[in-house]
């Protein structure tokens, strides 16, 4: 049984041209899922309508399906904001490209991973304190004291995604949308924030949907990958496929591209069974 199907998915503007086109995957419990492709491809666009959030304007035909098992499985084209309040932050939750655009620079971080921890586990007091530096730790924030108290202008970008991936998993949600979560960061902390993105996603069992450009970071964390072109799914399948044989002209200009920038396709290729 999937957890999520996304079924025919269109997205239009405002003035009806077509952004998002014909679009279908599907995502099981605990399976990782790659939308990859250039800027303007659909990305992001694709996991705002997955999470209900697109831009005002903006209109979703077809079906996304979300099924935790836990609840009935909800509809979320055309669901009442009420309803899919419900899900973002429990049933699925986001992790954005920039986080300092995402946490509310007005808040210490303490407090801003205090409310969905209390909404999803009822603690107060000395209890929800050890929780949020329980949470800290858990991304791997060592000075967790003064992250605590410290507004999100006040940390690194490295602090702040690691925070804004501790807000994320605070409610235990079934399935994480990771949108470019580190296209902002320097290649160093880059591979410290996958490679602990990695590590979590498996401890807890989660779905993933990671969103990305770069087919190289792609291959080291999905499992399979849809290739998203001008608002189409042009190709989709196992990343060792994708990688090592891909059908469409679009798709082999990006494993040409990767290949030229370094070597972890080809390690990945040497690696195929």
């Amino acid at each position: 049984m999937s957890l999520l199907d996304v079924e025919a998915l269109h997205v239009r503007s405002a003035d009806g041209r077509a952004l998002i086109s014909d679009v279908s995957f599907s995502i099981g419990a605990g399976a990782r899922l790659g939308l990859i492709g250039e800027s303007g491809s659909g990305k992001s666009l694709t996991a705002l309508a997955v999470m209900g959030l697109l831009p005002a304007g903006m209109h979703a035909s077809g079906s996304i399906v979300l099924d935790t098992g836990a609840t009935p499985a909800t509809e979320i084209v055309g669901a009442a904001e009420r309803r899919l309040n419900g899900l973002r932050g429990r049933a699925m939750t986001i992790v954005f490209q920039e986080p300092l655009t995402a946490l509310d620079p007005l808040a210490r971080i303490g407090r801003q991973l205090a409310e969905p921890i209390a909404r999803r586990r009822g603690l107060r007091g000395g209890a929800l304190r050890r929780a949020v530096i329980t949470a800290l730790e858990e991304v791997r924030i060592t000075d967790v004291d003064r992250v605590a108290r410290a507004y999100p202008y006040e940390i690194s970008g490295g602090q702040r995604q690691r925070v804004a991936i501790a807000m994320a998993l605070a409610c235990e949600p079934a399935l994480l949308i990771a949108d470019e979560p580190t296209t902002a960061l320097d290649v160093t902390v880059q591979a410290e924030v996958l490679a602990l993105l990695d590590a979590l996603v498996s401890a807890r069992g989660m779905a993933l949907l990671f969103i990305s450009h770069d087919l190289a970071v792609m291959a080291g964390i999905s499992d399979r990958v849809v290739v998203l072109k001008d608002g189409h799914a042009v190709e989709a399948g196992a990343v060792r496929d994708i990688v090592t044989a891909p059908r469409h002209p679009y798709t082999r200009s990006l494993v040409a591209a990767a290949r030229r920038l370094g070597g972890a396709l080809d390690t990945l290729t040497r690696t195929a069974p």
